[in-house]
């Protein structure tokens, strides 16, 4: 289509599934995750855990809101036709743009390249706010244009971080991404965007495939490069079978519920949105750990044993809980089954300390965690109606 207004769509569509569009979209998110991943390893392999944590927090939060922002504005007023799809376009070429100034804000705290790429999504995302409001009354149309001030606000934010001292860069991070956070709490205030649940519940799932897709890579090149490289194929085998397990069951341990039945309302949508952010950059980070455990392996790491395998339990420990938290425990009935991811996280972070084969180890409590959670829920009898 090559122009239509842009009115809200309706919660109760049927069939409503992510567009193509959508899909490539996530796609290019990939290269930002896979720079934020590839500065983490190398702080980690070098010992400075917690200067490379605090900054791979700092870019993937970038990541995810960018994409956060699109998400559900598309579900709520995804039109597809010419202007839309250009608009589209211009955010992707600005997560490019994003992704390509990552390395620098990681190690050099140099943001510019970063907000530059902030700033060609924000302009689309805002003329697609406006297009909306300008679709929209009463409520509805406020609550659009609460959106594009807060974008543009947001926006002048970043762009004066550039100005600020270096020493007061990270603190004055801290103060904007709370200021984005709130600014669908205020947006929506009064009037609920027509986001679809069972839509949104699909994007975050694909999303999820792409972190857990990006590990995979991540992990499987770190892998060849150690074997052509070193051909220690004998220390690698246990690490590549354990990640492959951790990759496997985080996958079906997210979609183990149907988790737009608790999509009802922005009460549950907004935490559960938010609460993604754990669970998106610790996926991402078990490759980042796999690889820096390869690393150790072939002698190139230039920290512990625990260091390294510490680098592959937290982020996956992290992963079960977050899960459990945001939607699992909301859908298990009774103690054994509600223990199950919590524990389980405990047995992973034990294996921290299991030497060189941790990985393999903390690979198959992953695998026993989704034997025993299906096996819970089989024995486990359906209410009565």
């Amino acid at each position: 289509m090559t122009y239509v207004p842009m009115t809200a769509r309706s919660r109760a569509e049927g069939h409503r599934t992510a567009t193509s569009l959508e899909l490539f979209f996530d796609l290019c998110f990939v290269v930002a995750i896979a720079q934020a991943g590839r500065q983490l390893v190398h702080a980690l392999v070098e010992g400075h855990p917690g200067s490379g944590v605090v900054g791979y927090l700092f870019v993937f939060f970038g990541v995810w809101w960018a994409w956060m922002n699109f998400t559900w504005f598309a579900s709520a007023y995804d039109c597809d036709d010419v202007p839309y799809r250009i608009t589209t376009l211009v955010q992707i070429a600005g997560v490019l743009v994003y992704a390509a100034g990552v390395s620098r804000a990681f190690n050099e705290n140099d943001w510019t390249v970063a907000v530059i790429g902030y700033l060609i999504m924000r302009v689309a995302l805002t003329a697609q706010w406006l297009r909306a409001a300008a679709g929209e009354s009463g409520a509805a149309r406020t609550a659009a244009l609460k959106y594009a001030a807060g974008l543009l606000v947001c926006q002048a934010g970043w762009v004066a971080l550039l100005f600020a001292p270096d020493g007061w860069r990270r603190w004055l991070f801290l103060v904007l991404v709370a200021a984005e956070l709130m600014v669908p709490v205020w947006a929506e205030h009064g009037h609920q965007t027509p986001w679809h649940a069972r839509h949104i519940a699909e994007r975050y799932g694909l999303f999820t495939i792409i972190v857990l897709g990006e590990t995979i890579a991540a992990s499987t090149v770190a892998v060849k490069s150690a074997i052509d490289e070193h051909e220690a194929l004998g220390e690698l085998l246990p690490i590549a079978a354990g990640g492959l397990l951790i990759v496997f069951a985080a996958w079906w341990i997210y979609f183990a519920v149907p988790v737009h039945e608790r999509l009802t309302s922005n009460r549950e949508a907004i935490p559960w949105g938010y609460g993604h952010l754990p669970i998106f950059a610790s996926g991402a980070a078990i490759g980042a750990g796999i690889e820096v455990a390869v690393e150790h392996a072939v002698g190139t790491a230039h920290i512990s044993q625990v260091a390294a395998n510490a680098a592959v339990t937290v982020p996956s420990a992290l992963f079960l809980l977050a899960v459990w938290l945001l939607h699992s425990r909301h859908f298990k009935r009774g103690v054994a089954q509600q223990l199950v991811l919590p524990l389980s996280a405990v047995a992973l972070l034990a294996c921290t300390w299991a030497g060189s084969y941790a990985v393999l180890y903390a690979g198959l409590v992953a695998a026993g965690t989704v034997v025993a959670g299906t096996v819970l829920v089989g024995r486990t009898p359906e209410p009565a109606v």
